[in-house]
C-alpha cells in the first residue's frame, strides 16, 4: 500500500503535530516559574539567563548533525527517542535539587527538542505528496505558535493547581507516552499493513559518503540561499519578541509588565495566522516564491517603520506592526515547503537543518547584539528610546538578508524522490 494515499497517513500528521504541540510548549513554560526557581534554588538572574539560553545554544548546534542522521538513519527513530528526551529533561526538571540538575535537565531538553522539526518536515514529506505538504506544513509552523500560547495562561493555571515540580513532572510523562504512541504509529503499525518503502529514500545515502553529501549541500546556492531565507524572518522575530519586546514596551511606552506581555501575545496571533493562511495561498496560486516575498518585504517595511519613527512609533501602530512581524515568522514555515519542492527527500533533512541553523542562529545573535547597543547608549546617560532607535537597525539587517535569501532562491519541482 502507498503511504502517499493511505487513510493512516492522517493519523502520523495528528500523532506527530500533538507531540509537536507538547514539545514547543517545553521551550517557553520554564519561564513562567523563574522568580519561583531562583528563590528555591538561590540561583541569580544571570545563572537563569544561562539556564534558559542553554537549550536554546543545544537546539540550534544540532541542527544540521540531526538532518544528517535523519537523512542516513530515517526520521521516526530520533522523533521518538527526541519525545523521550523532552519527557525525561522535563521530569528531570521538576525533580531538580540544584541549579546543575536544573542545567543537565535543560540540555536534555533542548537535546529532545532539536529533533523535532527536521524529523517531522521529512515523515510529512515521506507521507504526503508535494502540494498537500505545501499546505500542511503552514499548519505544523502553526502547532508550534500553539505551543508556546499553551505554555502561556494554560500552563500557568496547571502550575497554579498543582505547583511548579508536579505540574512540570505530569508534562514530562505525558511527552513520554508521546514517544511510546509515536513508536506505535511510525514503527508498528506500518510494519502490520505492510506500506511499501522507496529504495531511494531508504539507500540513497548509503551510497555516497558523507563528506561527499556535505560538499554538494554546502556548495548549493539554493541550499545558502534557504538559510539566508530563514536567517532573515526567523531571528528577528525570536530575537527580539523572546528577549526585548517587554523591556521595550516598559521603558519606551511606559507600560506595565502585564500590558507589555500584550505585545508577545499580538505577534503570536499573528504568527498563528500567518502560517496558515501563507501556505494555503502558495497552494492556491501554485508559487511559493512570490508570496514568499511579499511576506520578507512586509517585514522588512515594518522594522524600518520603528526607524521612521525614531524606535516610537504610534501606540495603534505599534500593535500592527508586532502583528506583521508575527504574522512573518509563521509564514517561515514556507521556507521547508520550498526545500520538500526543490531537493530530492533523501537530501531533505540536511537542507531543512541547514535551513534551520540559519534561523535559529539569528535568533541567538539578535538579543546579543541589541543588547550591546542598549548598554553603549545606558552608558552614554542617553535616552532608552535612542538605544531602542539604534538597536533597531539590527533586525532591519537580518531582514535585507532575509530577502535576498528568498530572491535567490530557485523555485521548480524535481519530481526524484517525491512520488
Amino acid at each position: 500500500m502507498d503511504k502517499q494515499n493511505s487513510r493512516f497517513r492522517w493519523s502520523v500528521f495528528t500523532s506527530v503535530l500533538f507531540t509537536y504541540l507538547l514539545m514547543a510548549s517545553q521551550r517557553t513554560a520554564p519561564g513562567l516559574i523563574t522568580d519561583q526557581v531562583m528563590r528555591d534554588f538561590s540561583v541569580t538572574a544571570s545563572t537563569i539567563g544561562l539556564l534558559t539560553s542553554i537549550q536554546f545554544f543545544v537546539y540550534t548546534g544540532l541542527q544540521i548533525p540531526m538532518g544528517i542522521l535523519a537523512d542516513r538513519y530515517g526520521p521516526n527513530f530520533f522523533l521518538i527517542i527526541g519525545a523521550f528526551l523532552t519527557g525525561a529533561g522535563t521530569i528531570i526538571y521538576s525533580l531538580g535539587t540544584n541549579e546543575f540538575v536544573l542545567f543537565i535537565a535543560r540540555i536534555l531538553t533542548g537535546t529532545g527538542d532539536a529533533t523535532i522539526w527536521v524529523n517531522m518536515v521529512l515523515i510529512l514529506g515521506q507521507w504526503f505528496k508535494v502540494k498537500e505538504f505545501v499546505r500542511l506544513i503552514g499548519i505544523a509552523g502553526m502547532t508550534g505558535s500553539l505551543g508556546f500560547l499553551l505554555a502561556t495562561v494554560p500552563f500557568s493555571a496547571w502550575i497554579q493547581l498543582l505547583g511548579w515540580r508536579a505540574a512540570f513532572f505530569s508534562a514530562g510523562i505525558l511527552l513520554c507516552l508521546c514517544g511510546i504512541l509515536l513508536y506505535y504509529v511510525l514503527i508498528q503499525k506500518p510494519k502490520q499493513i505492510h506500506f511499501s518503502e522507496s529504495a531511494t529514500v531508504k539507500d540513497g545515502l548509503k551510497r555516497e559518503k558523507m563528506s561527499v553529501l556535505l560538499r554538494r549541500i554546502f556548495s548549493s546556492r539554493q541550499a545558502w540561499a534557504l538559510f539566508f531565507c530563514h536567517f532573515g524572518v526567523v531571528g528577528a522575530y525570536v530575537g527580539f519578541i523572546g528577549s526585548w519586546a517587554v523591556p521595550y514596551g516598559m521603558g519606551v511606552y511606559g507600560m506595565t509588565r502585564s500590558a507589555a506581555s500584550q505585545l508577545i501575545m499580538v505577534g503570536l496571533i499573528g504568527a498563528l495566522i500567518g502560517a496558515p493562511l501563507t501556505s494555503w495561498i502558495s497552494s492556491r496560486l501554485g508559487t511559493i516564491k512570490r508570496p514568499y516575498i511579499v511576506v520578507h518585504l512586509t517585514i522588512l517595511l515594518s522594522w524600518c517603520t520603528f526607524l521612521l519613527f525614531k524606535g516610537m512609533p504610534p501606540f495603534l501602530m505599534l500593535y500592527l506592526l508586532f502583528f506583521l512581524i508575527g504574522f512573518g515568522y509563521g509564514a517561515s514555515a514556507l521556507t521547508f515547503a520550498v526545500v520538500r519542492q526543490t531537493f530530492p527527500i533523501e537530501e531533505a533533512g540536511v537542507v531543512s537543518g541547514v535551513a534551520n541553523t540559519g534561523g535559529f542562529l539569528s535568533a541567538v545573535l539578535l538579543p546579543s547584539i541589541m543588547g550591546m547597543v542598549l548598554d553603549h547608549f545606558q552608558h552614554a546617560s542617553s535616552s532608552i528610546s535612542n538605544g531602542y532607535y539604534y538597536g533597531f537597525i539590527t533586525p532591519v539587517i537580518f531582514s535585507i538578508i532575509g530577502l535576498i535569501g528568498i530572491m535567490s532562491i530557485k523555485e521548480g519541482s524535481r519530481e526524484k524522490g517525491y512520488s
